[in-house]
């Protein structure tokens, strides 16, 4: 038994919402009703009980929006949103599960139909990237929707979609007056969905597309631009700022400098040799049957490597999804940051373990800021207290940029 969930993966993606709460992304007596309701069910039970929480709350906007309660309309549409998003973490893997389309598709509507009420009403943009679009946001800062204004951009990591974005990070940004722009690249939400376009180490080439169209809005200081990630983003976001020089800030929560020094690790606790890390399509059929038996025996596993992992990367086996790995990685690159950097590190994150590299590497331009388990933060991407984590990262950013009213 979990913390609300009897099945310990259903309980790491159900409670994942619990850290919108303040940002009204969730309730907890929603969340605690969708538990009860999954109880002791499976996959399916998990992914109808959110769709239901979801198809419930979007009704009630409806109504909401026919009364003229618009305020209510669009905190309810939001929300239903970010349910939609958790129903379908369960049915990550390739081939699609069409379940996971259908919720993505009403996740996307009412995310959609939330941003479109009010006195400036937020339309989804297309951002023109090698032959397709990504899909993107640009939130002005409410009460300063026609000036010019620092702008966040958010990038995501592993499995969070636009959505998560929005109530993780954006909603504590644009209250502190930062415009926002919020997009899936290759690997994530509807690239990875719909497109079926798998993630990519060279993140500038991304946020260099990202950058070239959001700085054309008359709304944004081309000059006070940052970027941020969270989870894998807390890789993707300084690999982008080596290679994209128009950013005046990075934010990596958490700072990972080499994503492939945790992928040799496990590599290596798996009896792999140094020549094999080095070379993952050399591994022995042995090896790698050794490797999947493990993994398929260990439910959190088996989704991260063989459900999320290799669908993410495009990989059809773990030889490729480890050779793919090795690329993540700022070893050689990541000195070209011209920016300032700022690292989050939580005590008990596995992915922050390295964060101290930045530092090593990049010296006094880096602020690293620490989150501890007693401050309810030590969690990944500090989740357990994300009001904190926002607050201090906002106040740092504050600084950089020296922000005018």
């Amino acid at each position: 038994m979990g913390l609300l969930f009897h099945d310990h993966l259903h309980d790491e993606f159900g409670t994942w919402p619990l850290a919108y709460i303040p940002y009204g992304g969730a309730d907890f007596g929603e969340i605690a009703a969708v538990a009860r309701q999954v109880g002791e069910g499976d996959d399916a039970d998990f992914y109808r009980a959110w769709v239901e929480a979801g198809d419930r709350l979007v009704t009630e906007a409806e109504t909401c929006a026919a009364a003229g309660h618009d305020d209510s309309a669009r905190e309810l549409f939001l929300r239903a949103s970010a349910y939609y998003a958790t129903a379908y973490h369960p049915l990550y893997g390739s081939p699609v599960d069409p379940r996971l389309i259908a919720a993505f598709d009403k996740q996307v509507a009412a995310f959609d139909a939330g941003l479109a009420i009010g006195n400036t009403p937020v339309k989804a943009a297309r951002i023109p990237f090698e032959g397709t679009t990504l899909p993107g946001y640009l939130i002005p800062a409410p009460g300063h929707e026609n000036s010019v204004r620092p702008l966040i951009v958010f990038t995501n990591g592993y499995d969070a979609t636009i959505t998560d974005m929005f109530f993780a990070s954006a909603v504590a940004a644009l209250r502190r007056g930062y415009h926002c722009l919020l997009f899936d690249g290759p690997g994530q939400g509807e690239m990875l969905y719909k497109q079926n376009m798998p993630m990519r180490p060279d993140w500038e080439t991304v946020v260099r597309a990202v950058i070239d169209h959001v700085i054309a809005s008359p709304i944004v200081d081309p000059e006070r631009i940052v970027l941020s990630g969270w989870s894998l983003g807390g890789y993707l976001a300084p690999r982008a700022a080596s290679g994209e020089h128009r950013l005046a800030a990075v934010v990596a929560d958490p700072g990972q400098w080499s994503v492939a020094a945790g992928t040799r690790a496990l590599g290596a606790a798996f009896g792999l040799s140094p020549e094999v890390l080095d070379d993952p399509l050399s591994m022995s059929a042995q090896d790698a049957d050794s490797i999947m038996a493990a993994v398929q025996s260990d439910p959190s596993l088996r989704w991260k490597i063989t459900a999320r992992g290799f669908w993410v990367n495009g990989a059809s086996d773990i030889r490729e999804l480890f050779a793919e790995m090795n690329e993540y990685t700022l070893d050689e690159v990541g000195e070209r940051i011209s920016c300032p950097v700022v690292v989050t590190a939580a005590e008990s994150d596995a992915l922050a373990h390295g964060a101290g590299t930045f530092v090593d590497r990049l010296g006094d331009t880096v602020t690293l800021i620490p989150f501890t388990d007693a401050e309810g933060a030590g969690g990944h991407c500090e989740m357990g207290n994300r009001t904190l984590l926002n607050r201090r990262v906002l106040d740092r950013l504050d600084e950089l940029l020296a922000r005018t009213p």
